[in-house]
């Protein structure tokens, strides 16, 4: 009995060893936090450009919510929300005049792939990459807008 009850201890040992090992102490998910667009270093086709943009992406069981607050072009206001799973299925987004589906998916630990979609149709498809300190995204963003215009736009985001 005593055998047993140190063969489960060293079994509970094991386990948590390989558990560490696969998820380092300390170790971030580079998704998550909260960012900021640097329009200075970001690119939109066709313009104009945002003024700005704050996005939190917070983790939920396999995928994210993201909350997020812009200023157009013009100066107005748009906040919106949504939370995917990383899937592909699509999920509703709330408050964003530009879309009203996600589909996400995940390449790996660094780079997601977002399919827009607005009453059924694709409009574009956003490919970020989260840079492996965990300091900064690009986003790739092409398809067309809700007036059909080409879209190719590449966004740089900085973490807070």
């Amino acid at each position: 009995m005593k055998r047993a009850w140190i063969a489960s201890g060293l079994l509970l040992v094991v386990c948590s060893i390989a558990v560490c090992a696969q998820t380092p102490i300390g170790a971030k998910n580079p998704i998550c936090g909260t960012w900021k667009l640097n329009v200075a270093k970001s690119k939109f086709s066709p313009g104009p450009a945002l003024k700005s943009q704050t996005a939190k992406l917070d983790p939920v069981e396999g995928g994210m919510k993201v909350v997020a607050d812009r200023v157009e072009s013009d100066g107005k206001q748009t906040h919106f929300e949504w939370t995917a799973k990383f899937d592909g299925k699509d999920y509703p987004v709330k408050g964003d005049p530009n879309r009203d589906m996600v589909s996400v998916t995940k390449i790996d630990d660094y780079t997601l792939e977002i399919t827009n979609k607005k009453a059924g149709k694709v409009l574009t498809t956003i490919r970020a990459v989260y840079a492996r300190d965990g300091k900064t995204r690009t986003e790739t963003t092409t398809g067309a807008n809700t007036q059909g215009q080409k879209v190719e736009n590449i966004t740089v985001w900085d973490k807070q």
